[in-house]
């Protein structure tokens, strides 16, 4: 069976923590907007429902989750998403970042589930280096919805795309998510954390929580705020890119620019178009491709290691 892309959320909040949605809304909000797949990751709270009991839809599918919230040093927010888990996640609170970082790392992936470490400069609370001490993360959040969450840094700190380019260039593989965090489901304002903002297309043959996850262990997926692309091809030569033209009804005259990045953020190449490609030179250490639309729209490829 041919792969597709599947799109989904893995980070958002619903009335079993400080959403003001309950979860069947929340639910229902995703679906009647073309999502494939959703994690509710409620605070320190594992949201279940009885969604595939209650329907035959073949085109949507949760899966379990939970955003286990911790502090490090009794003040510093440490907040992981643990995806897939088979049991509820009992938050962590230790004296250093990293120590708190891997004890809530360790009990998702003992619950069954993949870590994605969320919004690491909310609050400026997660650097590089904490991030590239730890072991067992898969995933880690470049763009996050919330509007507290500084993801394009400041003059005197790392954007989280930099945060990330600098875990790469570490030599520690992990994979770039672009989540909503969303909170707010009524009103939407820029000041809110609304749905909407930022997801993932995973490639599997079918839709169902095993492939999916399988997807997302290995990377076959990419992250967006609303450019989609067609394809994504990789070998022993090359990186190579398709965008969709015609997204929705955003069929207007758009314009695409593909920045193909390594070591330590460096600019390796840029192309302009609706299709890339970057051929490997052989001493990159890694190469990912960030596509930007004219409308400011962004989406970004997991990372090749080269060596």
């Amino acid at each position: 069976m041919k792969n597709k892309w599947y799109k989904g959320n893995i980070h958002c909040h619903t009335t079993n923590s400080d959403g003001d949605a309950d979860p069947e809304f929340v639910v229902d909000w995703y679906k009647r907007h073309g999502y494939n797949f959703l994690v509710v990751s409620d605070h320190n709270h594992l949201t279940i429902l009885e969604y595939a009991t209650k329907t035959k839809d073949l085109d949507f599918i949760l899966i379990p989750g939970e955003e286990v919230t911790s502090f490090a040093n009794t003040s510093i927010p440490v907040h992981i998403n643990g995806i897939g888990i088979h049991s509820l996640v009992e938050p962590q609170d230790r004296d250093t970042v990293i120590e708190t970082l891997q004890a809530n790392i360790n009990g998702i992936i003992s619950a069954g589930g993949l870590a994605s470490i969320n919004h690491p400069n909310y609050k400026w609370s997660i650097t590089s280096n904490d991030i590239y001490s730890v072991n067992g993360a898969t995933m880690l959040e470049v763009f996050n919805g919330h509007p507290a969450t500084n993801n394009f840094g400041s003059r005197n700190k790392l954007s989280t795309e930099q945060i990330w380019d600098e875990v790469l260039s570490y030599g520690k593989l992990i994979f770039g998510v672009a989540t909503d965090d969303s909170h707010k489901y009524y009103d939407f304002t820029p000041e809110l954390s609304n749905p909407g903002r930022g997801w993932i297309n995973v490639r599997a043959s079918e839709l169902n929580q095993e492939l999916i996850m399988n997807s997302l262990r290995s990377g076959d997926f990419y992250s967006s705020t609303g450019i989609e692309l067609k394809e994504i091809n990789i070998d022993k030569q090359s990186l190579e890119i398709e965008i969709d033209e015609n997204p929705k009804e955003l069929n207007f005259a758009m314009e695409y620019e593909t920045t193909f990045t390594g070591f330590l953020g460096k600019e390796l190449d840029k192309v302009s178009g609706n299709s890339a490609s970057y051929q490997f030179q052989g001493d990159e250490v890694y190469v990912r491709a960030t596509v930007s639309g004219s409308n400011g729209f962004k989406a970004w490829t997991q990372p090749v290691h080269i060596n």
